[in-house]
């Protein structure tokens, strides 16, 4: 599936919801009363699990720290510290 753009086309209800199709939810791994995160940028909107906002984050701050910089431990450092000055 890589690559490859699912259209669906669904109706609004007058309550202001839609159903993903089964099948969509079965491949995102979306169970009943899982929560689901919604952005809207100019391309539209964008619907995801939290898993993949956070994965998203995850990556995004990976990015800005040196391969060799563990930031747990950064954070521990700093805050033990912290504690010795107390």
């Amino acid at each position: 599936m890589p690559g490859e753009q699912l259209v669906y086309h669904l109706k609004v209800d007058a309550s202001g919801r839609i159903v993903l199709p089964a099948e969509a939810r079965q491949r995102n791994r979306i169970a009943e009363g899982d929560t689901v995160i919604i952005t809207e940028d100019a391309e539209g909107l964008h619907i995801k699990t939290r898993d993949k906002v956070l994965a998203d984050a995850q990556a995004y701050f990976a990015r800005l720290a040196p391969a060799s910089v563990c930031l747990s431990e950064e954070i521990l450092k700093d805050r033990r510290s912290e504690a010795e000055r107390d």
